[in-house]
């Protein structure tokens, strides 16, 4: 009952407009989802409908057609661009002899192929049983209720309510190990808080370039493809800034319109990176016919989790498909709102981390610093952390040195070296590139 669709699988699809805009799919997405799931796709019957029927979500002569079309090509699977309820669902697969899978089944399925750690397995398992409680009765509705032998008749239970109890403390021990995973991903996160590290979380619809962007700028390895849900696990990797110090960057799952909720309500914990974020970076295809629409679903999505709240910039990713060279854009109180660029050719990328530096600038604190000749141990650690810009001896042996670092290097050098002086936190502000002011000694 859970094993998923082999590759290859002969396909019939299903894609249906509906007047309600809300209930529109895009066909080219859906061939690509479908795509992506492996399935080999024989045969596309479409249509228009006011209205889902109650029973077999098309028109009776409709559903007619697409069995003569899974006659016809010996199709394996029909899959549906739309949400079936499960009586549909039973429905359909009665009248075509086959398996019937909806838009959500087949998303679950993409994010069961795409999981690699032990975290993302999890979420996609608990997603596809909080799917498939629904749909139970379609799998014993040749089984009876269970007989005993002489003594031991009663009631009993149900094949449908034995799969149902074994179904939930399934999913109860999924929450179980879900929690104790969160929690360490909440440690890590209080870590970084404590060391105050900024982190900076890429999000945007699927297939946007985001793994891309994320390998080019940390020289990870992250798988990417042109694919829907190419990538599905949460990565973190440290993105050193020009001046700056560095950053956590996080790559996180893509969007997708009608993202069913099993699946948002699943990845909370992954989704928790997104939430906890000092900075959102919505990555956008720039060369996507259907930008408007993608971007407001992403909205939609930070909506729903509670993240529309969080600094964000836009990053117009493929400029190289389009006649645009790469770019800043400004608001008139010079703030940064967009910038154009290409993962896949890397121009641009240098604009990316110039405006990251700009908007994390008042983590960083510049100033002049005069130490005895005896604090050789503190020159040498200020040295290991780059925060000597410029330095020279005067004719007292004293060593005069001027410095830039970062908050949380200064507050430890402060409390482990008597001899580190003060120094005043820098004027400029982060949103606007400007000269440090008049250090102090």
């Amino acid at each position: 009952m859970f094993e998923r669709p082999r590759s290859g699988e002969r396909a019939v699809l299903v894609h249906v407009q509906f007047d309600a805009a809300d209930s529109r799919e895009d066909l080219n997405e859906f061939t690509e989802l479908v795509r992506s799931a492996g399935a080999d796709c024989v045969a596309l019957v479409t249509g228009s409908r006011h209205a889902p029927d109650p029973r077999w979500f098309v028109g009776s002569g409709k559903a007619e057609e697409i069995r003569d079309q899974v006659r016809l090509h010996q199709a394996e699977v029909v899959i549906f661009d739309h949400a079936l309820s499960p009586s549909q669902e039973r429905n359909l697969e009665r009248l075509l002899q086959c398996r019937v899978l909806d838009r959500t089944g087949l998303i679950l399925d993409i994010f069961a192929q795409r999981a690699r750690s032990h975290e993302g397995k999890l979420q996609v398992e608990l997603a596809q049983l909080r799917h498939m409680s629904t749909r139970l009765v379609r799998g014993w509705t040749h089984l009876e209720r269970q007989k005993g032998g002489i003594g031991l008749r009663g009631p009993g239970e149900t094949q449908l309510e034995t799969d149902r109890r074994l179904l939930a403390e399934r999913m109860r021990q999924i929450h179980r190990r879900l929690e104790k995973v969160d929690r360490q991903r909440d440690q890590g996160r209080q870590a970084r808080r404590k060391a105050e590290v900024p982190t900076v979380s890429l999000v945007g619809y699927t297939n946007a370039g985001k793994s891309t962007l994320f390998n080019r700028l940390t020289d990870a390895e992250v798988y990417s493809a042109n694919q829907l849900f190419a990538t599905l696990d949460p990565t973190l990797r440290r993105l050193p800034l020009p001046d700056r110090g560095e950053v956590v960057l996080a790559d996180t799952v893509g969007f997708i319109r009608h993202l069913p909720h099993d699946l948002v309500a699943a990845f909370k914990a992954t989704l928790q990176e997104t939430l906890e974020a000092d900075l959102l970076l919505h990555v956008i295809d720039a060369a996507d016919e259907r930008l408007p629409d993608n971007r407001a679903q992403v909205h939609a999505v930070l909506d729903e989790i509670g993240a529309m709240d969080i600094p964000r910039i836009e990053v117009f990713n493929k400029v190289d498909l389009l006649d645009r060279e790469p770019g800043i854009d400004r608001d008139a109180s010079g703030r940064v709102r967009r910038v154009w660029l290409s993962a896949r050719t890397g121009a641009g990328l240098e604009l990316l981390e110039q405006v990251l530096a700009e908007r994390f600038a008042d983590s960083f604190i510049e100033g002049e610093v005069v130490l005895a000749p005896a604090e050789g141990q503190l020159r040498a650690r200020l040295h290991e952390l780059g925060a000597v810009q410029d330095e020279h001896w005067d004719e007292g042996g004293q060593w005069q040195a001027r410095l830039r670092l970062n908050r949380r290097d200064y507050a430890r050098l402060r409390k482990t070296h008597a001899a580190m002086p003060a120094l005043e936190p820098e004027v400029s502000e982060p949103w606007e590139r400007q000269e440090t002011g008049q250090s102090v000694r």
